[in-house]
């Protein structure tokens, strides 16, 4: 049996899916209720000097019949007493000793930072999770991103954070940035014991275009707002591995972003991260999604002969490069299977309208089946990406009896490559 155990710099939980930060997680009785259905640990919605939210709070993007591909909020931190969360906290941590209690945390003076410190820690946070990275509302004040966007207040808000605790403290990185580079080395200098990324892009998700105001809309106006959701998990994958790759950095990761299902869990694991986080998904569908979860993570480690986590964590990172280090030498084909084949066409467009004109139709009318033109593909995946059959269509490497030769190579080698497809 695959051991799920998750260490994210001291922080141990029995599997390595958490809540995140956010309405999901802004009570005892919700976070007591995900642990029951499986969840190794909870980072509680973010405590600090208690706000008063707007209404309405959430926008969505639709597309392509899909509801909440991605998912924007101008939600700020938690509006309940803090006296109120202190208690919670503490019930929970006695009711599930084994689970992971993560306190989210966003003050201004280090003072402040003293105090709630503390406070979290005596009512039994199992760590502390540093809100650098709220895109709205909070960053006005001189908190969230606005702390996150400055690698020097991150490094030394975060040094504050680790002199007063006695628990491991985790940095949640804004991804409103040019470089995550430069803010996750900021906070390691600063003594944190990881990072947490991503937070959310700042965004507006959509306009009224009948009474032309942005979404949500509070009344007669709008804001920018947190764009979150499946649709971010790409961004967030760059970050993580931009992180997870680059020499100076060396303390773990807890990956956040768009995570749905378990096979989202498994690319944050193999970029870098040692848990992961989830939010929008748990408030389009219920904590139950966890269950799933966990059952295709232990599938996924049995079928690849992994014992824990740390046999894959990072397993990716050595594959990610510079675009100069790619073989322009090697090549690729596209191949229909005409048993598979539907007739519906709809590769030869893209590739007329969108590619590289390789895909015509068959000489025989009577057969719906295109033709691909190999000599002119240039195994860009168009085709394969557009086709509704899965398996239809597959790329398969050429032998041109090409050496290997990337772009570096050919500038500082003279390394030959291979003519332009269409080139005699």
């Amino acid at each position: 049996m695959p051991d799920l155990t998750s260490n994210t710099g001291g922080i141990v939980s029995p599997n390595p899916f958490w809540l995140a930060s956010a309405p999901p997680a802004n009570s005892g009785e919700q976070i007591q209720r995900a642990f029951d259905h499986g969840w190794g640990g909870a980072v509680w919605k973010t405590l600090g000097t208690p706000i008063q939210n707007v209404s309405s709070r959430f926008g969505a993007v639709n597309y392509g019949g899909k509801r909440a591909i991605g998912f924007n909020n101008i939600e700020l931190i938690t509006d309940r007493p803090l006296e109120v969360n202190f208690k919670e906290i503490y019930e929970t941590k006695k009711k599930y000793p084994k689970h992971a209690i993560i306190v989210s945390l966003m003050v201004e003076t280090k003072e402040e930072w003293k105090d709630i410190i503390k406070r979290s820690i005596d009512a039994g946070a199992d760590g502390l999770e540093l809100n650098f990275g709220c895109p709205h509302g909070m960053c006005e004040r001189g908190m969230g991103s606005a702390v996150g966007q400055e690698p020097k207040v991150n490094e030394e808000i975060t040094s504050w954070a680790v002199e007063y605790s006695t628990v491991p403290v985790l940095s949640k990185l804004t991804p409103n940035v040019g470089d995550i580079v430069p803010h996750g080395l900021a906070s390691q200098r600063g003594g944190a014991h990881g990072v947490s990324l991503i937070n959310t892009i700042k965004s507006i998700i959509g306009v009224d275009i009948d009474n032309f105001v942005p979404q949500p809309v509070v009344g007669t106006q709008s804001s920018n707002g947190g764009y979150c959701g499946a649709a971010v998990r790409p961004i967030a994958l760059h970050m993580l591995a931009a992180l997870s790759r680059d020499p100076g950095f060396n303390i773990p990761i807890s990956g956040i972003g768009g995570v749905t299902n378990w096979r989202d869990a498994v690319e944050f694991i193999l970029l870098g991260a040692s848990s992961v986080q989830v939010c929008t998904e748990v408030m389009l569908k219920g904590y139950r999604i966890v269950e799933d979860m966990i059952e295709g993570l232990e599938d996924y480690m049995r079928q690849h002969n992994f014992e824990t986590l740390d046999d894959f964590v990072g397993k990716a990172v050595p594959a990610y490069s510079e675009w100069g280090n790619l073989d322009l030498n090697f090549e690729s084909i596209a191949k229909i299977d005409p048993e598979a084949c539907i007739g519906c066409q709809v590769c030869m467009t893209a590739c007329h309208d969108g590619a590289h004109q390789c895909i015509h139709p068959n000489d025989d009318p009577a057969i719906r089946v295109p033709v691909i033109d190999e000599s002119e593909c240039v195994g860009c995946n168009l085709c394969q990406i557009v086709c509704p059959v899965d398996g239809c269509i597959s790329m398969v490497e050429v032998d041109n009896g090409y050496d290997s030769a990337t772009w570096n190579e050919h500038v500082n080698l003279g390394a030959k490559l291979r003519p332009k497809k269409g080139a005699h």
